[in-house]
């Protein structure tokens, strides 16, 4: 009959702990007991740095998917594959599906990122998947993070996983000579900067004193540094410069979302105060509370209280302004479109071309950038206050996955965080390094709600060209919903809204959206 099954492992590693050196030890050994292995990586991070560390230490027996890939290209992988030529397939979330007939080890690295889950039809979660694939064919799986989701957490401290750690990192890497350096590196300190403080001293430029003193240093030194922001979209909320409060829901204690209201396409207002007070709406993307944009904080009545806003572009702009001898690059969506782009902007920062290095999350994913002393995070709050349950989640690995792109190769290196907020718990555990407290105060939070691990989220999703139309359906749904729940007894169901979608508009499409809550006891998967 088949194997017992072995439970899930999860490789807890702190960022450049050696888990990919890891990973291909255990690649070998299922080689050696004749079993293929599949190895699946987020998208991003399917570099051409880690698949040559692949290709060389199995030569001939490595394929490669991923979404780049011609339909020539990919059948030729897959069929290498089933005929078992090939005993390594390493691939972004669809690799998932490829054949392969003697499976007997999968990884998954960096098991927290949101790109495992795939959106559109089919909807799947990669490593959901992968779990489930283990399972059939009795695969060992192994989850690799430097900062696991705090379910596959949960998982391993009740029992239902093993967990593996690997606390420090590995000797100044792996020199030129292939061999590996003694001394384990220390994790670099990461220091807060609150920057309410800086506004009170008179400082208005983007970049903190410290942060400015630290960049004029690594100049200096002809090191390099990176600039972090994290954004995705426009989507801003409002916060108070002197205090750092954010504009929350009164129901549901979720951030507001800054909208304007005319028309969701056309560009804010900048010309006078006025007909901006207009423009702007405040909307809890849960409950769909709205309201107009404060004209003082309510907490401490000052009237700088403003929306939250600032691209790589003005980033990149400020930082010629103060130091116009260095050579700055940027990379985001814009700057990475074409192919090859992205290794092209990653080739000339690694030859030393360039000092400075302005992005958003894309930089943060595992790689390997050796001259770099300082990594700056401009602005942490934008992914603290997003209306998702997971933000504390996601700016907790972030921070620490940026935090370990600095002082891969050499002591010394620093990390300065910019944020309105230092007393947030995610933050402090991230200047820490510390997953283990993070989690406590996360885990506490989710079990307070109701949110996953200890209940399920379904997003229900209604989009319509017509505002009404997708009002109305959304309504009436959530009122047969309320009434079903009544009539069925559910205990401790709940739906949120009908509010309108984070995105309101995509493609044309108003969309608007539900949230219902299941208790964990009641749901019919483990996650």
């Amino acid at each position: 009959g088949p194997a017992p099954l072995q439970p899930p492992y999860l490789l807890h590693g702190v960022t450049g702990s050696g888990k990919t050196e890891v990973y291909l030890r255990v690649i070998a050994r299922a080689m050696r007991l004749g079993k293929q292995a599949l190895v699946l990586v987020p998208e991003i991070a399917l570099t051409a740095q880690l698949v040559r560390r692949f290709a060389a230490r199995f030569p001939g027996k490595l394929a490669v998917l991923h979404s780049g890939l011609g339909i020539g290209e990919r059948y030729d992988e897959w069929r290498r594959l089933r005929r078992g030529e090939a005993r390594l397939a390493i691939g972004s979330r669809s690799a998932v599906f490829a054949p392969l007939p003697e499976l007997g080890l999968i990884v998954i690295d960096e098991e927290h990122e949101l790109t495992y889950k795939h959106d559109a039809g089919p909807r799947y979660h990669a490593r959901d998947t992968a779990l489930r694939l283990a399972e059939l064919t009795s695969s060992v799986i192994i989850l690799g993070s430097a900062t696991p989701s705090v379910e596959s957490y949960y998982a391993a401290r009740s029992g239902r996983y093993r967990l593996l750690e690997l606390s420090e990192r590995v000797g100044g890497g792996i020199g030129p000579d292939g061999l590996h350096r003694s001394e384990p590196l220390p994790l670099p300190p990461v220091r807060l900067v609150d920057m309410r403080r800086e506004i009170q001293s008179g400082n208005r430029s983007i970049f903190s004193r410290p942060l400015q003193q630290a960049l004029t240093t690594t100049l200096e030194r002809h090191e390099q540094t990176i600039l972090f922001l994290n954004r995705r979209g426009a989507a801003s909320f409002v916060m108070c410069r002197d205090c750092g409060h954010v504009t929350s829901c009164p129901t549901c204690s979720n951030p507001l979302t800054l909208h304007y209201d005319s028309d969701p396409d056309a560009p804010p207002h900048h010309n006078s105060t006025a007909n901006t007070q207009h423009s702007t709406v405040l909307i809890c993307h849960a409950c769909g509370y709205r309201s107009s944009v404060p004209i003082a904080c309510p907490q401490c009545l000052s009237p700088r209280i403003k929306d939250f806003g600032v691209g790589t572009q003005r980033v990149a702009e400020e930082v010629q302004r103060l130091f116009p001898q260095a050579r700055v690059l940027r990379w985001d969506r814009d700057s990475v479109r074409g192919k090859g782009a992205h290794s092209k902007l990653l080739d000339i920062f690694l030859n030393h071309q360039a000092d400075i290095l302005v992005g958003t999350q894309m930089i943060a994913k595992g790689l390997d950038l050796p001259m770099v002393s300082l990594v700056g995070v401009v602005a942490a709050d934008t992914g603290l206050h997003l209306p998702d349950f997971r933000s504390g989640e996601r700016a907790f690995q972030l921070l620490t996955q940026v935090a370990g792109r600095a002082g891969r190769r050499s002591a010394g290196a620093q990390v300065i965080i910019q944020t309105y907020t230092p007393e947030h718990y995610a933050l402090q555990a991230a200047q820490e390094h510390d997953f283990r407290a993070f989690f406590t105060q996360e885990i506490a939070y989710r079990r307070e709600l109701s949110y996953p691990p200890f209940g399920r989220l379904v997003r229900l999703i209604y989009s319509s060209a017509s505002e009404g139309a997708c009002k109305d359906e959304a309504e009436q749904l959530a009122a047969r919903m309320h009434k079903a729940i009544a009539s069925q007894q559910r205990e401790g169901w709940g739906l949120i809204g009908p509010a309108p979608a984070f995105f309101q508009r995509q493609r044309g499409r108003w969309r608007w959206h539900l949230i219902l809550k299941i208790p964990a006891a009641q749901a019919d998967t483990p996650q």
